[in-house]
């Protein structure tokens, strides 16, 4: 009997107890937000200043364009390879991306797009803007939170330009979650000169359109008016997209899911062709010939463990095929000049391999005393950049060498 009651008042306890409540601490990201008008009155040409943390390159013809992630472009007058020097600064808040076409400079800024007239470098003019023409979530969103409390943030009236982090005790309402945080009511909805950005790029300009993908969707403006871009088309095309890179009237978007192919029979609304799919992880992708070149990066909160490169057969663009990986340690950017691809290898260095048997990649040599973040191959030369610093490598007949190291 004393057994019985005792399994009685344990039994109580313990319904009492599953009743109460039970919370968790968690990380939640809090918006900074200023008005539009006033997040637009921050855009400025400013004198050359040292960068706080690189993000994508770009080439037009004898400049150098450096992002500095969601801040602006620093321009670099590369007219002497070995000893490029910084001619300005332009403040470009929410910008990680650029693309230049005949001296003019297509740039986002979180939501809008501005175009800056840059045939006088050293009295660039801000000339053009579209207002809310892109997703406005993608500037900084911050990482290792939770969950994000929207309910200071007007999506109508507001930007973010930042983001606090805050510590708060959430209620574990069932098994698969916390309490959801309150987020209000402001759920979102002649001349040809053309640079040449990076692997890393979501801009890209093809004859008359400059395309540009979001996480989630891809938008089309019409550039035939050099300085007034028209918008012309968004759309849906695929899931937590990353990068673009276009060849032979294709468009491929590298997404943390796969690869995506596009045609541009119609410029002004590219049709889905087919999808590539892989595990998890984060992909730029470049296009030589029948083949694409891919790197999943590994070890990070895309969600792949292992770092390799693929190699994609697309002769058939309905049906890619993956043809071979090559294991590597830490990939970013990519990029090929004739049969050489480079492939920036985070610390690992720059790695260069002989890519004139695709199906069989041959490592020539590995630039181990660099960081490698993305390069782009020109003509005579080779941009890396890594770690706030430009390397330019210059082509020798079996080789390239160090020509210049420029500290961003």
């Amino acid at each position: 009997m004393k057994n019985y009651v005792l399994f009685l008042l344990i039994a109580v306890a313990m319904s009492c107890n599953n009743d109460d409540p039970e919370y968790q601490t968690v990380n939640v990201g809090i918006p900074q937000v200023v008005s539009k008008s006033e997040f637009r009155d921050l855009i400025e040409i400013q004198s050359p200043k040292p960068i706080s943390q690189s993000g994508k390159i770009y080439a037009y013809e004898n400049y150098i364009f450096v992002n500095d992630k969601y801040e602006g472009v620093h321009v670099i007058d590369n007219t002497d390879p070995s000893a490029p020097a910084a001619v300005a600064y332009i403040k470009i808040p929410g910008n990680e991306d650029i693309s230049v076409k005949n001296n003019f400079l297509y740039a986002d800024s979180a939501i809008d797009l501005v175009v800056f007239d840059i045939s006088d470098i050293v009295n660039i003019e801000l000339v053009g803007q579209l207002e809310d023409v892109f997703e406005s979530y993608d500037f900084r969103f911050p990482e290792n939170i939770y969950s994000v409390d929207y309910s200071n943030y007007n999506y109508e009236t507001d930007i973010i330009i930042g983001w606090t982090i805050e510590e708060r005790s959430i209620e574990i309402v069932d098994d698969y979650g916390f309490e959801t945080i309150n987020t209000g009511s402001n759920d979102s909805g002649g001349l040809n000169s053309v640079g040449t950005g990076g692997s890393l790029a979501r801009f890209q300009i093809v004859d008359n359109y400059l395309y540009t993908v979001g996480t989630h969707d891809m938008s089309i403006f019409n550039i035939s008016n050099l300085s007034e871009p028209t918008f012309t088309n968004t759309f849906y095309s695929g899931n937590n997209i990353e990068t673009m890179f276009q060849a032979d009237g294709y468009l491929y978007l590298g997404s943390t899911d796969g690869m995506y192919i596009y045609s541009l029979d119609n410029a002004e609304a590219p049709s889905y062709v087919s999808e590539f799919v892989h595990w998890t992880g984060c992909d730029p992708v470049v296009v030589d010939g029948d083949y694409a070149y891919l790197t999943l990066r590994g070890g990070n909160n895309c969600g792949q463990q292992e770092s390799v490169l693929e190699v994609i057969d697309i002769s058939d663009k309905r049906y890619p095929t993956l043809m071979a990986t090559h294991l590597l340690e830490n990939p970013y950017g990519l990029g090929f000049k004739e049969d050489v691809l480079f492939v920036c290898d985070g610390q690992a260095g720059l790695k260069v391999f002989d890519k004139s048997n695709p199906l069989n990649l041959q490592w020539v040599e590995t630039f181990s005393n660099v960081h490698a973040t993305d390069v782009i191959p020109l003509s005579n030369s080779l941009l890396m950049i890594g770690n706030n610093v430009l390397y330019q490598y210059q082509y020798t007949s079996n080789s390239i060498t160090l020509l210049s190291t420029f500290q961003l």
